[in-house]
């Protein structure tokens, strides 16, 4: 690597994510120069492309939480007010593992009369103190690297309650629909979460088109609403439609930054 290259990979690993523009600047070059830094970095497997810039992180292994909280900031918070609208009042719902599950909760702060059901400490510590809502927290085993709770007793709590809604997140998202993660422990919560709502609300950013991941969770068709900052896909927005799915964009028609293709 040269210099600037191990620079920029020393940024994404600190940050979650690096923009073409923000490193043109940083390092006064051209977007041209940073795309073939970012190019060959990525083909050295040490970063991921997405729009605009690239994220640390492989496809069978996520980023760590905090990393996670700075990927797209402003578009998860405002999913997370947009999901947390779609919530009545005297509602029981599920949140389950994720930081832009962990934005719908905040939105839900000030809310009246809700029960919320979660393995998410995070979200459980935001929700806690708020007096009109009660939360319960899931049995199983603590994930240290960021305060999920897993495994086979976590699963059998959820399959104990059926609730209005579920929200739901996804490490990645296939252009077919197919929704992903890295820990099967994970997913079979996520799994039996979906099988226990009446009504299955996903939150997800444009970066989970971007990225893949080993396991899969089901399919989007078992969701109701898809909440989401920009949808790009053409091809998962007409599974959407086919499968009836309500897709709420909150930033529609942004600019999503250059493709990034390699450079010939």
């Amino acid at each position: 690597m040269t210099p600037r290259q191990s620079e920029i990979l020393a940024l994404a690993r600190a940050s979650g994510r690096v923009l073409v523009d923000d490193l043109a600047q940083h390092f006064a070059v051209t977007p041209q120069t940073i795309r073939k830094d970012l190019n060959g970095l990525c083909e050295r497997r040490l970063l991921q492309r997405v729009h605009g810039g690239a994220i640390a992180g492989s496809g069978v292994e996520n980023l760590g939480y905090e990393a996670r909280r700075q990927i797209a900031h402003d578009e998860k918070r405002r999913i997370g007010e947009r999901a947390a609208s779609l919530i009545a009042d005297g509602s029981s719902l599920f949140i389950n593992i994720g930081t832009t599950t962990e934005e719908v909760a905040r939105a839900l702060q000030g809310r009246s009369d809700l029960v919320v059901i979660t393995n998410n400490i995070n979200v459980a510590n935001r929700l806690r103190p708020e007096p009109h809502i009660e939360v319960i927290v899931a049995g199983g085993v603590v994930r240290r690297a960021d305060g999920g709770i897993v495994g086979e007793a976590t699963t059998d709590f959820f399959n104990q309650f059926k609730v209005d809604y579920a929200i739901v997140g996804a490490s990645a998202i296939d252009e077919d629909g197919d929704l992903l993660d890295y820990d099967y422990r994970e997913v079979r919560v996520s799994q039996a979460i979906i099988a226990n709502a009446r009504h299955v609300i996903l939150v997800a950013d444009r970066s989970k088109l971007e990225r893949t991941a080993p396991v899969r969770i089901g399919h989007i068709s078992q969701v109701h609403t898809f909440v989401t900052d920009t949808l790009p896909s053409d091809r998962l927005a007409a599974v959407c439609r086919e499968a009836g799915v309500r897709v709420e964009e909150v930033m529609p028609g942004e600019a999503l930054g250059d493709a990034d293709a390699p450079e010939a």
